[in-house]
C-alpha cells in the first residue's frame, strides 16, 4: 500500500505519525553514530563520547495542520548563558524527577513555550544527539493537535515560530558549513528559512530526522 492509497499526504502529521513508529536505520539506542552532523565529525565525536554529559530531551513537535504540517521551533533568549539566540526546539536537561525524556520534554515545552499537554501524543524518538557542549539529548517524537496557545517564558524564549515540516524534510535545503570551535573545525548543517538561521544541534537533529523517516 503506497502513502497516498493509505490516505496520508506524505508531510501530513498522519503520515509524520505512521514513518515515527516504524522508522528505518536501525534500533535507536545503536544509531546515533550514523546520523546528522556526527557523521561529518568523527574526530570531535570521539572527544565528546569521553565527557560527562548532562541528560537533556527536546520536543519535536509536528502541528497536525492539513497536508503540510507544521514544526514547532523557538528562538532562545540572548541572555541564556549557553546557545543563547540560536533556534532551538522546547526542551531542557531531564530532573531527576523525570520518568522518561518523554516526560522530560513535555514537562520543558510546557515551561518554555506554554504548550499544554494534552494537545500532545508522543510517537516515538530519534537517536540520541551528543553535543560538544556538554549534552546528550533525546529527541522526543510528537504529533500536536491545533487548539493549543503559546505563551513564551521570556527568560528562555524571546519567539515561537512554525516552519513547514516539507521544507525541513527537503534535502535542497540542508547546506554545509563549518567554523572553528575551541580549536577544533567543526561541520554542520544549516537551513536558513527566511531571516531564521537554522543550524548546530537542531539542525543536526532535523538532519537525523530526514536520514530516519524521509530519505
Amino acid at each position: 500500500m503506497t502513502v497516498m492509497e493509505a490516505g496520508f499526504p506524505p508531510f501530513s502529521a498522519a503520515e509524520f505519525r505512521r514513518r515515527a513508529l516504524n522508522q528505518s536505520g536501525g534500533p535507536i539506542d545503536d544509531a546515533w553514530r550514523d546520523h546528522g552532523d556526527h557523521l561529518l565529525n568523527p574526530g570531535v565525536l570521539s572527544e565528546v563520547e569521553g565527557l560527562t554529559l548532562k541528560d537533556a530531551a527536546v520536543l519535536v513537535g509536528i502541528v497536525d495542520d492539513g497536508d503540510d504540517a507544521k514544526v514547532i521551533l523557538t528562538q532562545r533568549a540572548t541572555k541564556m548563558r549557553k546557545h543563547s539566540g540560536q533556534i532551538a526546539f522546547p526542551g531542557g536537561g531531564i530532573d531527576e524527577g523525570d520518568a522518561s525524556p518523554e516526560v522530560a520534554a513535555m514537562r520543558e515545552a510546557h515551561e518554555e513555550i506554554g504548550l499544554a499537554s494534552g494537545y500532545v501524543e508522543t510517537v516515538g524518538r530519534l537517536p540520541q544527539y551528543l553535543s560538544a557542549t556538554g549534552f546528550r539529548i533525546y529527541p522526543v517524537l510528537s504529533v500536536v493537535q491545533r487548539g493549543f496557545t503559546i505563551v513564551p517564558n521570556p527568560t528562555e524564549v524571546d519567539s515561537v515560530f512554525e516552519v513547514p515540516l516539507s521544507f525541513l524534510m527537503n534535502p535542497d535545503n540542508h547546506r554545509r558549513d563549518s567554523k572553528s570551535w575551541q580549536g577544533i573545525v567543526r561541520h554542520f548543517y544549516v537551513m536558513p528559512y527566511g531571516e531564521r538561521h537554522i543550524w548546530g544541534i537542531t539542525a543536526g537533529i532535523l538532519r537525523t530526522l530526514y536520514e530516519r523517516l524521509y530519505a
